[in-house]
């Protein structure tokens, strides 16, 4: 650890320059993140179908009750056009 003295103007003088660059390389990170955020992949058939409420197989007693039942889920949609296109894959 450096321990270091002097005035408020001697230590913004010393600092002072530093603190721009390391609010400036946040900021450039930030830009970076956004651009990265822009790009993304569509939805497959799957998800697409799980995404509407109304596909959500639920359970209806036990200790997994009003949780989504993705095995009744899965059956369904294999059912579906979607769900047979994908199964031909």
């Amino acid at each position: 650890m450096v321990k270091v003295e002097g005035t408020l103007d001697e230590m913004y003088e010393l600092f002072g320059e530093a603190r721009k660059a390391v609010r400036a390389g946040k900021r450039s990170v930030r830009a970076a993140k956004k651009v990265a955020k822009k790009v993304k992949r569509p939805l497959n058939s799957w998800q697409k179908y799980l995404k509407n409420h109304k596909n959500k197989h639920k359970y209806k007693s036990g200790k997994r009750k009003g949780q989504v039942d993705m095995k009744a889920a899965s059956r369904a949609f294999k059912k579906t056009p979607a769900g047979k296109k994908a199964a031909k894959k």
